[in-house]
């Protein structure tokens, strides 16, 4: 049973070093800022969620299980959230490329409150 338990948890730490890897990766090679904000973040939460498994699996005590949940829903609520504040800031200062977008949903949001701050 040890064995398995211990091919499972390399398993994961594997996985999950890929995964950050990946992030890391598409941080320098990604050539704007949306594309690096969703290497970012996509990866590195699964990332995490692979690593702290395979702890939980190692430590095998339930009083650590707690610890690493709560670990891993604080980074899965705050990472979307510091993404879209990041997206919303390039967005909001010029930080962008027009011409990767394929929908620029914004862009009728954000002439519309011009219009309207112009007007008052």
């Amino acid at each position: 049973m040890n064995t398995f338990l211990d091919v499972l948890t390399a398993l994961c730490l594997l996985l999950g070093a890929l995964m950050s890897l990946a992030a890391a990766i598409g941080l320098l090679r990604f050539p704007d800022l949306m594309s690096r904000m969703h290497a970012a973040t996509k990866p590195q939460v699964l990332g995490l969620l692979l690593m702290l498994t395979a702890m939980g699996l190692q430590l095998r005590a339930w009083t650590v299980l707690p610890i690493l949940l709560v670990a891993w829903l604080f980074q899965l609520l705050t990472v979307p959230v510091s993404a879209h504040m990041v997206g919303r800031a390039g967005y909001r200062t010029k930080h962008r490329r027009p011409e990767m977008l394929s929908v620029d949903e914004l862009e009728q949001v954000v002439a519309a409150a011009i219009e309207d701050e112009r007007k008052n």
